[in-house]
């Protein structure tokens, strides 16, 4: 780890990107050139005091988790990237086609939402922002690597996934994120991210490769699921999905059903950030 490079990379990159890039307001009375610190570690989801370690050179090694969600805050290319990781003592990890950082677009919308949760989704279903709420529906994402990125995955592979969800509402869910990956897998055609994806999830679970033997292809745009909250029980929520025209990314807002979720989305709200218990801690789209 060249702590020394990685702090100085790390201030110059974020003194770089301005806030329209990340989706955050400007404004006259800015006095910093770039994002502050305090933005950093909101959009890479970790606090501020390990940001001002990391620029002074005096932090422990981040990991690959950390780094992946520095270099998405950072709006960093690939080879930034790449960079970023061998600063550190990393070996990058593998590029993808698509690029895996939320769009200034959406995530001014993201932000305009305020106490309305909502977050930032890539066609394969890999959370690439949230807002507060969400984070506190489903837990944070930071903690994700490898396929468990992929909602589909997760479904498919982690029972705990599947736990909070509805038993009555299961099997629909699991052949709405079945029909939405066919139809990445046509826009992707030749993509080996999706074809390997497909290919890990055919040998991983026989649910999968059940539904995937059946023809359904659907892009997901409107749904309603009830999620079984570990703090505030259950919450039956509306699901309308914003769509970018490539259809590369899209924003998933939800919003309460009825008046008892909305009840228990502000109690949610008021409760705060508070530790989820074993098996809660996994997002599902």
């Amino acid at each position: 780890m060249r702590r020394g490079e990685l702090a100085d990379f790390l201030r110059r990159r974020r003194q770089a990107v301005q806030p329209a890039e990340a989706g955050l307001p400007g404004g006259p009375r800015r006095r910093t050139s770039g994002l502050r610190r305090e933005e950093v570690a909101m959009l890479a989801g970790m606090s501020v005091d390990y940001v001002v370690r990391l620029e002074q050179g005096r932090s422990s090694q981040p990991s690959a988790q950390l780094l992946a969600s520095l270099a998405r805050a950072l709006r960093l290319t690939d080879d930034e990237r790449d960079h970023l990781f061998y600063l550190a003592g990393h070996r990058p990890p593998p590029g993808e086609s698509v690029a895996r950082l939320a769009q200034a677009g959406l995530l001014r919308l993201l932000r305009l939402l305020g106490d309305t949760p909502a977050m930032v989704l890539s066609d394969l279903g890999e959370i690439l922002a949230q807002n507060r709420m969400a984070v506190l529906i489903h837990g944070g994402y930071e903690h994700l690597d490898g396929d468990e990125r992929y909602a589909v995955y997760r479904w498919f592979t982690d029972p705990a996934v599947r736990a909070v969800t509805v038993p009555g509402e299961r099997e629909r869910y699991a052949r709405q994120l079945v029909a939405d990956l066919r139809a990445t897998t046509g826009r992707r055609a030749g993509d080996p991210v999706v074809a390997g994806l497909v290919e890990r999830l055919r040998a991983a679970s026989a649910g999968f490769r059940q539904l995937w033997a059946e023809p359904e292809v659907a892009v997901r745009r409107a749904d309603r699921k009830t999620v079984l909250h570990p703090r505030v029980g259950p919450l039956a929520l509306d699901c309308e999905t914003l769509v970018t025209p490539d259809q590369s990314q899209s924003l998933l807002v939800l919003t309460p059903a009825d008046e008892g979720t909305r009840e228990r989305l502000g109690l949610l709200r008021v409760r705060g950030s508070e530790e989820f218990p074993a098996g809660g801690d996994r997002p599902s789209r």
